[in-house]
């Protein structure tokens, strides 16, 4: 695809898909969420890990709402169903590691689509914002699902009902995000980040990704058995033997993805 919203570049394993429309805070429009959509199911192809970050001071301020000739005739159940839903599942179900690497404002769709990857890194001058209720709205783009849960309730309703700017640190103390990095370490942090799970062992990540997701529903001996079904597909891989030998020998592991 020939990306006109977006930029996306492999280097290194690492896959960078950066939201580029500056002029507008990145905000999310009809092209802009198919393009994601592409990449995110392109990028594994031919890297190990997926990074999204944005272009200018943004991340992502949230669904465009000049992309309507009208905002109040846009069919917002649609766009959900048919633009966002697959986008973002794209993106939950990528088969490598996920990292938003947050630069700046996540504002509304903006903000649960950086809750969408596996990890957030956030630069400490990054906000985040459930703006939904200021325009009449609920939390969506998965919002309803990802704040309870890694917000815990009682926050999440907060959040939610009074719209207000989360600061990145509060963000990570409240176990939102994973980490809140100095602005002038931010980009040498996230880069180090995606490029340690880059060199990782791949299989292991996607099962790590299974059991912990599987978790929330799952009672202890459910787990127990995941537990086991994964432990033994990853013991099978290359990655694990090279792990054990690298081990014994004292020395940086090797591993191939495999």
């Amino acid at each position: 695809m020939d990306y006109q919203t977006i930029r996306l570049t492999i280097e290194d394993g690492v896959a960078t898909l950066t939201l580029n429309r500056p002029g507008v805070m990145n905000a999310l429009n009809t092209q802009m969420r198919a393009e994601i959509l592409h990449a995110a199911k392109a990028a594994p192809r031919d890297a190990r890990v997926l990074v999204m970050t944005g272009a200018g001071t943004a991340f992502c301020s949230g669904q465009d709402l000049g992309d309507r000739a009208n905002a109040a005739d846009l069919d917002i159940e649609r766009t959900l169903r048919d633009e966002y839903v697959p986008m973002l599942e794209a993106i939950y179900d990528c088969p490598i590691p996920t990292i938003a690497a947050v630069n700046g404002a996540a504002a509304g769709a903006g903000a649960n689509l950086a809750l969408t990857a596996d990890v957030v890194i956030a630069t400490e001058s990054a906000v985040f914002l459930q703006a939904f209720t200021r325009i009449g709205l609920i939390p969506d783009a998965g919002g309803t699902y990802w704040l309870p849960r890694q917000m815990g309730f009682a926050k999440a309703m907060g959040a939610a009902l009074f719209a207000e700017k989360i600061t990145a640190q509060q963000a990570s103390d409240w176990g939102m995000i994973f980490e809140a990095v100095p602005d002038g370490d931010f980009a040498a942090h996230w880069r180090g980040r995606a490029k340690h799970l880059a060199h990782g062992p791949t299989v292991a990540y996607a099962g790590v990704k299974e059991a912990l997701r599987a978790s929330l529903n799952n009672t202890l001996d459910e787990q127990l058995m995941l537990e086991a079904q994964i432990q033994g597909r990853c013991g099978k891989t290359r990655d694990f033997k090279e792990g054990v030998i690298a081990f014994m020998e004292k020395r940086p592991a090797r591993y191939e993805g495999r």
